[in-house]
């Protein structure tokens, strides 16, 4: 009798186990490769706080700026798979400097993706009172004046670089890049005009961009966004380039399935909380939401593409 009890009862423990959602024991770190302020510090951060309420330990934003986001990168890829530490990615760590050098992690490979998050469009903007009212006024300079004209970029090969790698390639003119630790060091610097022209991300210069203090020049999405409606694409002044960041969040290769469907299923949920709403309507970020498979998919499309880009 007590044999048969124990048999019976021993699936009913199993399925309990089983369907036991992974819960973190210590606090989860989201860590970012930019330094504060910039677009991937402001979506770890947006995300941090949405998700917050949907676990039991603190979610911490950890800056690790540096070589366009690698080094982040770097570290977590070394990082034990439990769920603990996680990689604000989908940029230039994930699709553009892989693309330009040989790194120290696979972004194929060495991550699982989780979520992702965002899709980010990406300005070219000067600033009030430049020498360039538009875009092909500053192209005409580069061309008389070849690598002379000074622009910003968040790292040597992140994607606010590949933006100007692919527009030089499509108009055959070079321009001088200056490299910094990320998106707001740049603004900094246009704003003290030290560089003359800058890539950056909706929510790193709207509100400068509404003081009228910055001029966007054009976006390199497909199309116009319904923020600036009057900044043209690249493709509407002449030249085929298209390229968007992305945020998502990517854990250490060899992530157990139940910690990744649990870190899926609630920051996905938080996606739905105030926080994250008035995060998008705040800095223009547009909800990008893909699963870890299309999520890795996306990163891995893009990737590609710079590559080809680059080796032309």
């Amino acid at each position: 009798m007590f044999g048969r009890r124990a048999f019976l009862a021993a699936p009913a423990i199993l399925a309990s186990t089983q369907a036991r959602a992974w819960e973190p024991a210590r606090p989860i770190q989201l860590i970012v490769g930019f330094a504060p302020g910039g677009g991937a510090d402001l979506a770890g951060r947006a995300a941090a706080e949405a998700a917050q309420r949907l676990f039991p330990t603190p979610i911490i934003v950890v800056n690790r700026p540096g070589a366009g986001g690698a080094i982040a990168a770097q570290q977590v890829a070394g990082m034990a798979p439990d769920g603990l530490n996680l990689l604000v990615g989908g940029g230039s760590e994930s699709i553009s400097l892989p693309a330009f050098r040989d790194l120290p992690y696979d972004p194929k490979t060495s991550f699982r993706a989780i979520i992702r998050l965002t899709r980010q469009p990406l300005l070219i903007v000067a600033r009030r009172g430049g020498p360039y009212g538009d875009l092909r006024a500053a192209v005409e300079a580069a061309r008389r004046a070849p690598g002379t004209i000074p622009h910003a970029s968040s790292g040597q090969g992140s994607i606010y670089h590949a933006v100007f790698v692919l527009l030089q390639q499509a108009a055959g003119v070079e321009f001088l890049h200056v490299p910094f630790t990320g998106g707001a060091p740049s603004l900094q610097a246009l704003m003290a005009g030290t560089v003359q022209l800058a890539v950056l991300a909706p929510e790193e210069m709207a509100g400068l961009a509404q003081a009228g203090e910055v001029r966007p020049l054009a976006v390199a999405s497909a199309e116009r966004l319904a923020a600036f409606r009057d900044v043209p694409t690249l493709r509407e002044l002449g030249w085929d380039v298209v390229i968007e960041n992305m945020k998502g969040l990517n854990a250490p290769a060899g992530l157990p399935d139940d910690i990744a469907a649990t870190l899926h299923d609630r920051f996905r949920r938080a996606r739905e909380n105030p926080a994250w709403q008035n995060f998008l309507e705040r800095t223009g970020a547009m909800d990008g939401y893909l699963d870890g498979p299309g999520y890795q998919a996306a990163m891995d499309s893009v990737l590609d593409a710079l590559r080809r880009a680059v080796r032309r």
